[in-house]
């Protein structure tokens, strides 16, 4: 640690004081925005049975279940409201801050964890993502204990004894110790001590009770082996997480046969043995999803909504994890990433002589990154959102910058400047980031719906944002609608989002039969029905009288000539 910078009594605190307002931060303005559609669907799938959730997810998702099994439990504490179901992400994302902050302290002592923690805390990127209803924040905080873990296990000598050898010294120690004799000279007490409390208190005193570091590298294997796997249960991106660390964890192996004596790199490597038993711990467990897991990118590979990758996509994505804003005039963008610059360049000297860890962050960032864009090739999946786990050796590289820095008003000034320019895009992200206005949609058809009312939707997946604000209108109005997918309903055929085409046409002309009026919802259509195949149908039957847009999408509403 740097003579002029003591934290070691302070860090700890500071830690708690950064959460603190982070999480107050991802409280910020929590409901304001409406629940966009992929939010819906976590509420909707949350609000299934758990039989049926896991049935539905392997059929229409390409997410694994547990973030929708949580979700489930949550919302039957309290509600489906927009700031009940998104405080759940608020939780994770918060909880993560801890995390960073022990990871930096364990890799170059205090000053880096603070630091590391200051980023997470206001990066505008990981606020973002806390606040919405989604799996990305329970991603993050799956795999960053499992990077803590790892750390430890990278740093503790102890890691190359056998998996359970501390478990099982304990366990002798705890059975074999004589048991405590009872004072002869005990004082005189009115106190009368049931039969109970007699076998309790005996039953502790007993045995004897090691410390809890006498087994912590046995408590770390197990939290990396259950971190790890849930990191799998949270996303499927996550394969990627178990290819960074065995490429660095079997490339460390590899190298520290070759070296010197005495030349030992900044991380160890754990025992081959304990290293393929922890893995075979982590594939058991992950066993039950591996077969959905297929199915799943399967379904993916035949069909999926992403575009294909550009350079501007991926170069405007490694932008957002540092600091997504609104656009600024060239020359304070310029300075603003001429700043980050250099932060990371003094973080690429933190490492100079500790090249093991600089590879073990810089694998942590590059295997998603180029798994993804690799995957590409068969069919996209590139997206900054499953990527939110890679800002942890970004910000861990970046808060290497901060603790290289020699003297405390630097320290002070570099990274509270880097804190305001996260800030300045936080509060953009506040003011000016519209999410879907679903509820727009669901009042202009409540407002103009007569019972029985036929609603289409040009994808079925968004009638379920549609039915999550026109649920309180049907109640409050005792209003009956009709709501049918196109070409297929979502839940009566089991068909996530459809193509439209001319041999649906048929169906649709029958369907508007009997109806003097029609309201299409119209959305996503540049993936359902990217030949404006419905309205044009639509049109071809009935006259349009009324259009109304929302954010996301357009309500048309059509009657009989």
């Amino acid at each position: 640690m740097n003579d002029d910078i003591d934290l070691e009594d302070a860090a700890p605190w500071i830690a708690l004081f950064i959460t603190i307002a982070g999480f107050f931060l991802r409280l910020l303005l929590l409901d304001s925005k409406g629940l966009w559609l992929d939010e819906t669907f976590s509420i909707w799938m949350a609000n299934l049975k758990v039989g049926e959730m896991l049935q539905w997810v392997v059929k229409i998702d390409q997410h694994p279940p547990l973030y929708y099994f949580l979700l489930h439990f949550w919302i039957g504490l309290n509600s489906s409201s927009p700031y009940f179901v998104r405080l759940f992400s608020v939780l994770f994302g918060t909880a993560t801050i801890p995390i960073i902050y022990l990871i930096g302290k364990r890799m170059s002592g205090p000053l880096m964890g603070v630091a590391a923690a200051s980023f997470l805390a206001f990066s505008p990127f990981n606020v973002y993502y806390a606040q919405e209803a989604r799996m990305y924040t329970l991603l993050m905080f799956n795999v960053s204990v499992a990077v803590y873990a790892l750390v430890r296990l990278l740093s503790d000598p102890r890691s190359s004894k056998p998996i359970g050898s501390q478990f099982k010294d304990y366990l002798h120690t705890w059975r074999s110790a004589a048991p405590v004799e009872p004072a002869s000279n005990k004082p005189f007490s009115y106190r009368v001590e049931t039969p109970l409390q007699k076998r309790w208190r005996a039953w502790v005193l007993r045995h004897h009770w090691l410390p809890i570091h006498e087994v912590e590298t046995d408590l770390t294997w197990m939290a990396f082996i259950l971190f790890s796997t849930l990191a799998l249960y949270s996303h499927n991106t996550a394969v990627f997480f178990p290819v960074a660390v065995n490429i660095f964890v079997l490339g460390l192996m590899l190298y520290q046969t070759k070296i010197k004596p005495g030349a030992q790199p900044a991380f160890q490597a754990p025992s081959f043995l304990n290293w393929i038993k922890a893995h075979i711990c982590i594939l058991i467990l992950w066993l039950p999803w591996i077969f959905s897991f297929i199915k799943q990118a399967g379904s993916v590979y035949k069909r999926f909504w992403i575009p294909a990758t550009t350079w501007e996509t991926i170069v405007q994505t490694l932008k957002s994890l540092v600091n997504p804003s609104a656009p600024l005039p060239s020359n304070l963008t310029t300075g603003i990433w001429i700043f980050f610059g250099l932060v990371f360049f003094l973080g690429l000297v933190h490492f100079w002589k500790k090249i093991s860890q600089f590879i073990f962050l810089a694998l942590l960032f590059a295997t998603p990154l180029l798994g993804e864009l690799l995957a590409g090739i068969w069919r996209p999946i590139f997206s900054g959102r499953t990527l939110i786990w890679i800002t942890l050796p970004l910000i861990l590289l970046l808060a290497a910058g901060i603790a290289k820095l020699k003297y405390r008003i630097l320290v002070i000034l570099i990274l509270g400047g880097l804190v305001t320019i996260n800030l300045f895009s936080v509060s953009d992200y506040f003011r000016f980031f519209n999410k879907e206005d679903w509820n727009t949609a669901a009042r202009t058809v409540a407002g103009l719906a007569e019972d029985d009312d036929l609603v289409l939707f040009n994808s079925n997946f968004v009638e379920i944002p549609f039915n999550y604000y026109i649920e309180s209108y049907e109640t409050h109005q005792y209003l009956r609608l009709e709501k049918q997918g196109l070409p297929f309903d979502l839940v009566g055929d089991g068909i996530l989002e459809p193509l439209m085409t001319e041999e649906h046409i048929p169906a649709l002309t029958s369907k508007l039969k009997g109806y003097d009026s029609v309201f299409l919802v119209y959305s996503h259509d540049s993936y359902t029905d990217p030949l404006g195949l419905i309205p044009q149908t639509i049109a071809s039957q009935m006259k349009l009288t009324r259009e109304v847009e929302f954010y996301g999408g357009i309500v048309q509403y059509y009657e009989r000539p």
